[in-house]
């Protein structure tokens, strides 16, 4: 639906992005990295059938797909992998990543908050009282060191994190902080020859100016009554004159018109969602926006507690690795990747036995995460698990620790810097520690 002036559809817009834009120059961190591209796989995949294979495990445990060896002399990746073993180099698999959430809902908050959530569920929702995730806290600080871009400084696309449509992972929105720090997501399908962002267009026969005019004398009347507005009617004027900026904004439109990049570009990333998902991610950050998750659902399509060995390599894999290679590439080759991290993350992991459905079940207590460019040392791999991709071995890590080091690459100390809770309390980036061996 088009927006319509003069409604509370402007602020509709608004309430995932207020920040005005301003000249002042951003006083950002000094870290290798200037922005984050999360891809983040809902429903969680197997560790063991991609990052961690374990060959001399027992057959209920190994699986069908062969270890092959990479760029890197004595890393190896599963055989579903054929393109990301060639860029070895660049990555640092961390194979030791653990939390305590076995449902999606609770194990994304965990991944991408860094704590627990109040309760193990899947059926559950955003409120207010969550804390925000590592994309809302880089947004966050970019607000607060003055961004000056006209793309909000977090966006989500294609789709939000979530279970289903009807229970939405909690943590990816402002949270506690508020209503000016949500996301601007995407909600429609990048790959679609007629996509465009639902609600940032101005509304049909509705000329900028016209919608200028309007908004001049809306403000006008409201200035006879500002002295009477509690703090919410504060806020939802302040947001409507920031969504008026939003939807007249060509620089806004531009970034997201795919249109604009050549067909060889396109068919590089793959003309599918996830594709110019990825697509669009790398044409965000050179907008200057900051944090980018790219979504590999929608839903939990990782969920493979059957039929997984099928699954992933008919449908999952191939479009999610050549996608994520033709990002590391093209980042790579504009001269973006040393300051652009990418992070590739789920849920958590899968269950080291394969069930009696060919499947493999929640598994939280170890699972891979993958780090390339932004500062990260590549060709290494972090962490052991056990012999069956169980536990830890050594080096235990949790989401935590993932996210210190994602701050320290920003530039960002993540004990130092500090934001305040619900009720005031002073509260770190994050509580995990930096990785040191990635930087």
């Amino acid at each position: 639906m088009a927006l319509q002036l003069g409604t509370a559809s402007l602020a509709s817009i608004a309430s995932f992005w207020n920040n005005s834009v301003q000249a002042a120059v951003p006083k950002r961190g000094r870290g290798p990295a200037r922005s984050v591209i999360l891809i983040f796989n809902s429903g969680a995949p197997s560790h063991i059938d991609l990052w961690d294979p374990k060959p001399d495990a027992p057959d209920n445990v190994r699986g069908v797909f062969k270890p092959i060896s990479t760029k890197v002399s004595g890393i190896q990746v599963s055989e579903l992998l054929p393109r990301m073993a060639e860029r070895a180099d660049k990555l640092a698999i961390v194979r030791s990543v653990h939390h305590e959430h076995s449902s999606h809902n609770a194990g994304m908050y965990w991944s991408i908050v860094g704590r627990p959530y109040r309760m193990d569920s899947t059926l559950i929702n955003p409120s207010r009282s969550d804390y925000p995730s590592v994309g809302t806290l880089v947004g966050w600080l970019a607000q607060r060191d003055d961004y000056a871009g006209a793309v909000p400084p977090y966006v989500i696309t294609p789709h939000p994190h979530c279970d289903s449509f009807q229970y939405i992972t909690p943590g990816q929105f402002g949270g506690f902080l508020g209503a000016k720090y949500d996301p601007l997501v995407v909600k429609g399908d990048p790959n679609s020859v007629d996509f465009s962002v639902p609600d940032l267009r101005i509304a049909d026969g509705l000329s900028p100016e016209r919608l200028g005019q309007r908004s001049d004398l809306l403000r006008r009347l409201d200035d006879h009554r500002h002295a009477g507005l509690n703090e919410i009617a504060v806020d939802y004027e302040i947001n409507r004159a920031k969504a008026l900026s939003l939807v007249t904004s060509a620089d806004l439109s531009s970034a997201f018109d795919l249109s604009k990049e050549p067909d060889g570009v396109r068919e590089r990333y793959g003309r599918h969602t996830w594709g110019q998902s990825h697509l669009l991610a790398r044409r965000l950050v050179e907008a200057g926006v900051r944090f980018v998750t790219t979504v590999n659902g929608p839903s939990i399509v990782w969920d493979t507690h059957a039929d997984n060995f099928n699954t992933l390599k008919n449908k999952l894999v191939p479009p999610m690795e050549q996608a994520y290679a033709a990002l590391l590439d093209d980042l790579a080759e504009r001269g973006l990747l040393d300051s652009t991290l990418v992070v590739w993350m789920g849920d958590f992991g899968r269950t080291p036995a394969i069930n009696g459905k060919a499947g493999r079940d929640h598994w939280p207590q170890c699972y891979s995460m993958v780090l390339a460019g932004g500062g990260i040392r590549g060709g290494q791999v972090v962490g052991e698990s056990d012999n069956t991709g169980g536990v830890p071995r050594s080096r235990p890590l949790t989401p935590a620790d993932i996210h210190a080091t994602m701050f320290k690459t920003l530039g960002h100390d993540p004990h130092v810097v500090i934001y305040r809770t619900a009720d005031g309390r002073p509260t770190p980036l994050s509580e995990g520690q930096v990785i040191g061996e990635l930087l």
